[in-house]
């Protein structure tokens, strides 16, 4: 499993708060939902994205910035513009000056703001749930990532707010996805784009297979020898390489890959923690739960009932 495989192959967006705002300048709206990851894209007119304690980003029309919370930050025509709408926790809307854009959300509940013929067009979409597995990428995102995006599927999502139909959800979802997956995918080939470590060293002719290797036997029995042995190189030599690129020596990260696993298994309320511990790697429940407090601050247990 690659690291952009994992960003998605738990949790995937399951009705995710999907919005499409049409706003006349001036507008300034204060997002305080703290959602763990939002896709916002312009489809008409002007919007900077407005981080608090970072730089901000002008959007451009079918451009797509993702923003990592669960910073708070701004989505406004013009850095100058006072705040006029304050969204908090649940989506929780609330005009603090201005026109009231709330009383024009349609019956659906997917489109607000001040009328079609406004001069700007936003569509929203915000992942509800952290994905465990895509912990270590949502943690080297920066707090606004923007990539041009491609007409086709910001139209097909524009399109689909504004038809209220059998299994429009489960549509918008998969939408939502090949957006944020294609923005990904983008930022991570792009050379100096700032992508982690432990995603460029995948080409290393020494870090790479053993990184896979990791990643796809994740359970077996992994010693820095067993994996020098693989890679053809010397002990040392494996754990200089992989620490200087990966930023962690290869023990260290297998347990955090480990756990990162173990997570998000801990999600399917049928499995049994002794049998997601045989499936990361620990002889036992009691090694997982012991490796697993160290490392998050509570038991399986606990993380299961706050998941």
């Amino acid at each position: 499993m690659d690291s952009l495989t994992g960003l998605l192959d738990g949790p995937r967006a399951r009705g995710a708060f999907l919005l499409r705002s049409l706003l006349e300048p001036p507008y300034a709206l204060r997002i305080q939902d703290e959602a763990p990851l939002t896709v916002i894209t312009l489809l008409r007119g002007t919007a900077w994205v407005l981080p608090d304690g970072g730089a901000g980003v002008r959007l451009r029309p079918y451009d797509v910035a993702l923003v990592r919370g669960p910073g708070h930050y701004t989505v406004a025509d013009d850095p100058d513009t006072p705040w006029q709408t304050l969204i908090g926790p649940g989506e929780a809307c609330t005009t603090l000056i201005g026109p009231d854009r709330t009383s024009s959300v349609d019956a659906a509940g997917r489109t607000w703001g001040d009328g079609p013929d406004s001069g700007t067009l936003l569509l929203t979409g915000t992942y509800q749930l952290h994905s465990e597995v895509s912990r270590r990428l949502l943690a080297a995102l920066p707090a606004v990532l923007v990539r041009p995006g491609a007409p086709g599927p910001v139209e097909l999502l524009a399109a689909e707010i504004g038809r209220p139909e059998p299994g429009q959800e489960l549509v918008l979802d998969r939408i939502l996805d090949l957006l944020l997956v294609a923005v990904l995918r983008d930022w991570l080939a792009t050379p100096g784009s700032g992508a982690p470590g432990w995603h460029t060293a995948r080409d290393d002719a020494v870090v790479g297979p053993v990184l896979r290797l990791l990643h796809e036997e994740p359970a077996r029995p992994w010693t820095v020898a067993a994996l020098a042995a693989r890679g053809g190189v010397s002990r040392s030599a494996l754990a200089r390489r992989f620490t200087e690129l990966v930023g962690e020596p290869p023990m260290s990260y297998l347990t955090a890959w480990r756990l990162t696993l173990a997570a998000d298994l801990l999600r399917e309320p049928e499995t049994t923690i002794a049998a997601v511990a045989r499936r990361v790697g620990y002889g036992s429940s009691f090694a997982l739960s012991s490796a697993f407090k160290r490392e998050r601050g509570m038991s399986p247990q606990e993380y299961r009932r706050r998941a």
